[in-house]
């Protein structure tokens, strides 16, 4: 059987279900989604992944009313599926990412933090909670992301398992609507794909509020 090739000729994830949130968001084929990120609104968040047939699959809840550094994966139903909060102060733009709508440390997922303060292109290590030292990450993604072109790699591999790509249309650059699409490879837990996209947009964003220290 020959490999598959994804992002730059990499080596694509291998047929066995890489399930982080859950084994339910696994698809024995190629999820591919669109994310879209709005202006700030108070009905549907910062953004918006919906399927190949434009259904929503998930939403980021909250984002006005809720506490500041923490943002909350909803399914199509309003249920949340994960919790991600900001470590305020770190240099590395360190996230946690929680169960639910927990943020309680036995319900630790993975943490996501920049693998460097200083960088010119994108490089952010995924560990998972149980590897407390964070000496090999677990996931990386590197690439470009103020041009959505990244790939998220399973450990310090080769092996891709994602990659996002920038989606330019008319429309969207008139109502200042930012979308680009992830293609997420078979047996790769897509919901935590999706929570890797929000918080790569969170460690990039340009904070107005830097200096606000609430």
């Amino acid at each position: 059987m020959e490999a598959s090739y994804g992002y730059g000729g990499a080596p694509m994830a291998p047929p066995a279900p890489l399930a982080v949130v859950s084994p339910q968001f696994c698809a024995p084929y190629v999820v591919p989604l669109t994310v879209t990120k709005r202006p700030l609104s108070i009905s549907d968040g910062d953004f918006t992944v919906t399927d190949a047939n434009g259904g929503v699959v998930l939403r980021v809840n909250g984002t006005v009313f809720s506490v500041r550094h923490r943002r909350v994966l909803v399914d199509a139903a309003g249920q949340p599926i994960l919790t991600m909060t900001e470590k305020v102060f770190s240099l590395h733009n360190k996230w946690e990412v929680f169960r639910g709508d927990s943020t309680n440390p036995n319900d630790l997922l993975f943490t996501a933090k920049k693998a460097s303060i200083v960088q010119l292109k994108t490089a952010v290590d995924v560990f998972m909670a149980g590897n407390t030292s964070e000496h090999v990450c677990d996931f990386k993604i590197r690439g470009n992301y103020f041009e959505r072109t990244c790939a998220f790699y399973l450990g310090n591999s080769d092996t891709v398992i994602a990659q996002t790509n920038r989606k330019y249309t008319f429309t969207n650059v008139l109502i200042e609507k930012d979308t680009f699409t992830v293609t997420v490879f078979p047996h790769v837990d897509y919901v935590f794909i999706a929570a890797l996209v929000v918080i790569l947009d969170e460690i990039h964003r340009v904070r107005f509020d830097s200096f606000d220290l609430l």
